[in-house]
């Protein structure tokens, strides 16, 4: 297991200096990825062009591109520039995004998905490989074949045509598509002791393209928040989940609302949602079980992160991207290093 860093998007409480402070501290420290976001703020590929040109060895990801903002031509093009300027550092993780989002920032219905993203992917590959991208799908067509558009070629070579592609997925049938066409998965909510039931999922979508685990990516984003008070860290990443728990997503769908379903909080997560979209967040974060933010985070003392830390090991995950729960700048950096040592300490490597 490799340890790898998740900045998320800009919010009010940072700032660009300090995402770039962080990633660098990372790459000091010697972990293997920072992952920038998307949603309808900042946007992931002016963020990780900024940190990819001011770093050395630490790979940049996308977690997430947003599939409905561009062409997948668009993001081949975006994908082999910086990976080219980068030296070999690029990671592609792709998404559709939710329905609030892709309809109503992006006007792009989001019916579909899984074909959708089978079809991105597809043409993605096709130009990363310099190939003429000729394709006749039920969501793209290209050319079009009622004008003067030609098939096309990306216009200069890149420095890899196998950049990895990573697929942001909540669901059993998306684990399979991810590992039928990716080379890596990017989990949020990610409990170990569920582990082989994810895992069953992305084996059974590469044992049907002849592949089996060997080389595949398990890459969740995992709260941290280290203290010696375990309900004090906790409280730290409620607000978190229940953003995410009750307000991402309508009452009809809410992916990740159903990750908590499936985790077996049925009626504690209908509880946060009927909170938070009734305008009581505070008390929605309060509704967030206590075990649910211990299955699915690194909280505590470093002596307990360094358990946890095994348990993830243990489940399979192969690169464990932090996302850090702290005050500032300097309380960011302190924590990047005190993983690191809990990390070496705990021998997972």
């Amino acid at each position: 297991m490799k340890l790898g860093l998740s900045l998320g998007y800009q919010t009010a409480w940072s700032t660009p200096a300090d995402h770039l402070a962080i990633a660098q501290e990372a790459d000091r420290l010697g972990y293997s990825v920072v992952w920038a976001a998307e949603a309808y703020g900042s946007d992931v590929v002016s963020m990780l062009s900024w940190i990819a040109g001011q770093t050395s060895r630490i790979h940049v990801g996308s977690g997430i591109m947003q599939i409905p903002a561009r062409t997948p031509a668009m993001t081949a093009m975006t994908a082999a520039t910086i990976d080219t300027f980068s030296g070999g550092r690029f990671r592609l993780g792709l998404g559709v995004s939710g329905p609030q989002v892709s309809e109503g920032w992006h006007g792009v219905r989001f019916g579909s998905p899984l074909a959708r993203t089978r079809e991105y992917v597809d043409i993605v590959k096709l130009a990363l490989a310099r190939s003429r991208v000729e394709y006749a799908g039920e969501h793209y067509t290209l050319p079009l074949p009622d004008g003067p558009g030609k098939a096309l070629k990306l216009g200069f070579r890149p420095l890899r045509a196998g950049i990895p592609i990573y697929l942001a997925a909540v669901g059993p049938k998306n684990l399979e598509l991810a590992g039928e066409i990716a080379d890596g998965w990017l989990g949020i909510f990610f409990a170990p002791d569920l582990a082989d039931g994810y895992l069953a999922s992305v084996a059974a979508g590469r044992a049907r393209a002849g592949l089996d685990l060997k080389g595949f990516d398990v890459a969740p984003a995992v709260p941290v928040a280290i203290g010696d008070d375990v309900s004090a860290c906790a409280d730290l990443i409620r607000p978190h989940a229940a953003l995410y728990v009750g307000g991402m997503g309508s009452r009809k769908q809410n992916f990740y609302n159903q990750i908590a379903v499936r985790m077996g909080y049925e009626a504690e997560a209908a509880q946060v949602q009927d909170l938070y979209l009734t305008g009581q967040q505070r008390d929605a974060a309060a509704a967030v079980p206590q075990d649910f933010i211990d299955r699915t985070s690194l909280i505590g003392p470093k002596d307990k992160i360094k358990s946890g830390l095994q348990r993830y090991a243990e489940a399979g995950v192969t690169t464990l991207s932090v996302n850090l729960f702290t005050a500032d700048r300097e309380s960011s950096i302190t924590t990047l290093r005190t993983l690191a040592e809990a990390f070496d300490e705990a021998g997972v490597a």
